[in-house]
């Protein structure tokens, strides 16, 4: 999840500016991104100790996510972040659903419990939920759905195989 968390960072940096190729260090490692400024999409990598992080971000990243979690039915993908190393792979979401969060957290829950995640953190505000957990393999699962001006907004993400 840390590695998910370094390659975000890094890219929310490269939204800052026109395009350019900038080198950058994290707790992880170095690295450097990428912006297509015609397009938005961003792509990078990170050299750390156990091997090359690849990142990608925009509206053109395909959406990937580890085996067992899929796109919400009818929901709008607002914005893709993909993160790979071997094997491993994560996922950020953030989507956009006509769907109450509640609706979405049944969803996700069930995904989660399908891919052997134990859900260990549920929290509930008046406007939504956020629940989280982890499988033995080490999938790290994390939804977090909020109701604002008549839709629910999603940031779902997901990574397996990316922990030490």
């Amino acid at each position: 999840m840390r590695t998910l968390l370094a390659c975000t960072a890094a890219l929310a940096l490269a939204a800052c500016g026109g395009e350019r190729t900038t080198e950058f260090e994290t707790d992880e490692g170095d690295g450097s991104y990428t912006v297509d400024p015609t397009t938005g999409q961003s792509r990078g990598s990170i050299e750390t100790e156990d091997g090359t992080v690849e990142f990608e971000s925009g509206p053109g990243t395909a959406v990937d996510l580890p085996a067992g979690f899929t796109v919400y039915p009818g929901a709008t993908v607002v914005s893709n972040t993909s993160v790979g190393r071997g094997e491993g792979k994560g996922t950020m979401l953030i989507m956009q659903s006509d769907d109450t969060p509640t609706e979405m957290v049944t969803f996700y829950r069930k995904q989660a419990e399908a891919a052997g995640v134990a859900i260990e953190m549920e929290l509930k505000t008046a406007q939504g939920t956020m629940i989280g957990g982890e499988s033995d393999d080490g999938t790290n699962f994390v939804l977090n759905a909020n109701r604002q001006e008549g839709k629910t907004n999603a940031q779902l993400t997901v990574s397996s195989g990316l922990e030490e």
